[in-house]
């Protein structure tokens, strides 16, 4: 009977040893892959080099080692700057770009790998370093589905992976949005820990009202899916000129309680806005369609 034959990770380079980098270098080497590393900053490697990395003496070294490279930069610019004076050495490589930046910018990136030989998937990690490495994670992945498919048991070393689509900028757009609520949100949360504050209470004393409301969310994010991609804005439910009365007296607790304004003013000028164009018996949904355009 013929003896089973160990599987062999799959070997990566991560280039860009930030916290996020580190952390995922720290995951590989969990999992069992051999990683060769390489950051501007040489020392940045030095406790993972002990760990078991390999540090590459150059960019061309570290692109050259394996096949599957990811990165972990700033952002695109980064990218350029980092590949750009080596850019012949991509070809053949899989470049796993998990900066972020915008789709846009993706695409464009996307394009500038795949015109030098190499494949592009965009990555968009939905976790800070300490997620890395916990399967419950989750990371946004577009770009060719067969190289994803080709590398996602090594990609799932890092978090989840989850695939949007071949645009190479689905990833990034989903992580866009991913961040556009969480700080939106977290803001209204100083906002609020600044108010009570201010009336002497603490962010702990205010704890479990600002989790209740946090938690009722969803149900109010599924009921204005539906109807705003059927472009029903009637004020049947609510109406934006009772919600502005409400901003205001928001705009104006705040002020009273001389604590910053910039957020709550924010919030009240785009529904005035709202209501200057009309929108004063329509659902506060309608300032979806103000926020389509660009303002003047």
């Amino acid at each position: 009977m013929r003896s089973k034959q160990p599987v062999t990770k799959q070997p990566v380079t991560v280039i860009g040893l930030g916290l996020m980098g580190q952390a995922m270098v720290d995951a590989f080497l969990d999992k069992g892959h051999e990683v060769t590393v390489w950051n501007r900053t040489a020392s940045r490697a030095d406790a993972l080099v002990e760990r078991g990395a390999r540090l590459a003496g150059s960019i061309e070294e570290a692109l050259a080692a394996n096949e599957l490279v990811i990165l972990s930069l700033t952002d695109y610019d980064a990218m350029y700057a980092v590949l750009r004076p080596v850019a012949s050495a991509l070809s053949g490589r899989v470049v796993v770009d998990l900066s972020s930046d915008t789709p846009d910018k993706t695409r464009a990136g996307a394009r500038w790998v795949a015109e030098r030989g190499g494949v592009h998937l965009t990555g968009g990690v939905t976790v800070p370093p300490s997620g890395i490495g916990l399967p419950e994670s989750s990371t946004f992945y577009s770009g060719p589905r067969a190289s994803f498919d080709a590398h996602r048991p090594t990609l799932e070393a890092l978090t989840g992976a989850d695939f949007r689509g071949e645009d190479p900028g689905l990833a990034a757009l989903f992580y866009q949005i991913g961040m556009i609520m969480f700080w939106t949100s977290m803001l209204s949360y100083w906002q609020a820990v600044a108010l009570a504050e201010a009336n002497g209470l603490t962010a702990a004393d205010i704890l479990p009202h600002a989790t209740e409301t946090m938690t009722s969310m969803p149900g109010f994010l599924s009921f204005y899916a539906a109807r705003i991609d059927a472009g029903e804005h009637g004020g049947d439910v609510d109406r934006l000129a009772m919600g502005m009365a409400s901003v205001e007296h928001v705009l104006h607790s705040n002020a009273d309680a001389g604590v910053d304004t910039a957020l709550p003013a924010a919030v009240a000028d785009l529904f005035r806005r709202g209501m200057d164009a009309g929108h004063a018996s329509d659902s506060f949904s309608s300032l979806v369609e103000l926020m389509k355009k660009p303002t003047v």
